[in-house]
């Protein structure tokens, strides 16, 4: 009996797999230069300087979401931030997908979409206050049309179904109004796609033809685990197994994967139901700063991808192509220094949470059971010789409070309960 064939996931990946379906869809190569594939484009529609002003902000875009990242990792560094996870090589995925979509579209995110955010209109400190732990997302998915980060592995994928259902259900889509009909983003990465959730959520969006787009990030690393360890197929595959279409674009080029994503959602507007799309890029830094990548992979990998960097591709294609000068470019880079400043700033200043707050947001509306829990935990409090009032911060808190006290999730570890709680 034949041995399975070993998946090779070469950059870009072998074309010669079944009908040729492997190749990456890709409008712009890694040295800046433009090519041409039959079934997308960029820039249709656009007038030559129109489509010259959104590549450039594309540019800007990216080069602020690194900032962004590279702020936040070293603040994580400097003991100011918990956790980060790292989107370093990732920004034209991310960029390339939130520029598709339209403001009644919804983005279900993972823990990394920090440039899907910034698409979307979210302050930057909000996402810092996340992993500083001095809240558990500040801002409001209504007023961004971005749920908040999900830390369970795959669990968005089937709120975006449950959410695209909905969608459907109110009549949302195939309408032909522009400003009305809706499509809905779901994030996950290659790891993820091993999840149960995220088969249930393909299974649910199929049967359903729910208007969702699945929106994979194939960064090659599943924390430590390679691809060719998570699929023995190329992850855009699977789609057919469920019934829907799923295509692999080149996830370093902002164009190509603009154009796609656009497409997909489109198609889900019209009511002709989900896609696939698998964005073939790679992480450049760690999964998050609390992994180290040199202990499982080569140094070769990495300095290899470094010559596909998304944002050096579109520099080289502007530059070459005349479409912006050196101007231009300082004062992206001036803005991108602002921003780090900004960065830098706000997360120091940003206040600790009152303690008791950690029950404000569980329920849209307080629970007598939820009450009874704050009502303990409000005397547990003011058991302590320098009690915290309710409505405080953690200001001047000293001693084993203190050590716990600015976390959303309080731990009780280091602290003697005297009593156990009523519940």
């Amino acid at each position: 009996t034949a041995q399975p064939k070993e998946c090779s996931l070469t950059y870009p990946p072998d074309p010669s797999g079944p009908s040729g379906t492997d190749q990456l869809i890709q409008l712009l190569t890694p040295e800046g230069e433009r090519v041409e594939h039959p079934d997308y484009s960029f820039g249709v529609g656009l007038s030559a300087d129109e489509e010259a002003e959104t590549i450039r902000g594309f540019y800007r875009d990216m080069v602020l979401t690194r900032r962004l990242d590279v702020e936040a990792t070293a603040l994580q560094r400097h003991g100011e931030l918990g956790l980060w996870a790292q989107l370093l090589g990732q920004e034209a995925a991310q960029i390339g997908a939130g520029r598709a979509l339209r403001t009644q579209d919804f983005v279900f995110p993972t823990y990394r979409e920090h440039g899907v955010a910034w698409c979307r209109g979210v302050d930057p400190l909000q996402l810092l206050g996340l992993f500083r732990g001095v809240d558990q997302g500040g801002w409001d998915p209504s007023e961004h049309n971005f749920h908040l980060y999900t830390v369970v592995i795959g669990a968005q994928t089937l709120h975006a179904t449950g959410y695209a259902m909905g969608v459907q259900r109110d009549g949302a889509i195939g309408t032909g109004d522009p400003d009305r009909d809706t499509a809905v983003l779901a994030h996950f990465g290659d790891g993820a796609s091993s999840q149960g959730d995220v088969n249930e959520a393909f299974i649910f969006a199929a049967s359903y033809n729910a208007p969702v787009v699945f929106f994979c990030q194939n960064n090659q690393w599943a924390i430590s685990e390679p691809i060719e360890k998570v699929s023995r197929i190329p992850l855009y595959q699977r789609a057919r197994g469920f019934g829907f279409p799923g295509m692999r674009v080149d996830g370093n080029d902002v164009l190509a994967t603009y154009a796609v994503t656009q497409q997909a959602l489109q198609n889900a507007r019209d009511g002709q139901g989900p896609t696939l799309v698998e964005a073939y890029t790679y992480r450049m830094g760690a999964h998050t700063t609390t992994d180290d990548p040199t202990r499982y992979r080569l140094s070769d990998d990495v300095e290899r991808w470094k010559l596909r960097d998304p944002i050096a591709r579109v520099e080289a294609y502007l530059t070459r192509n005349g479409l912006a000068d050196p101007v231009f470019f300082d004062g992206v880079r001036s803005e991108a220094d602002d921003l780090g400043a900004m960065l830098r700033a706000g997360c120091r200043a940003l206040p600790d949470p009152a303690p008791l707050s950690m029950f404000d947001h569980v329920y849209a509306e307080m629970t007598d059971e939820l009450a009874a829990e704050r009502d303990w935990f409000a005397d547990y409090l003011a058991s302590f010789e320098d009690p915290v009032p309710s409505g405080a911060g953690t200001a001047g808190v000293t001693g084993p409070l203190r050590q716990h006290s600015h976390l959303p999730f309080l731990m009780f570890g280091k602290v003697a309960v005297k009593e156990p709680p009523p519940f």
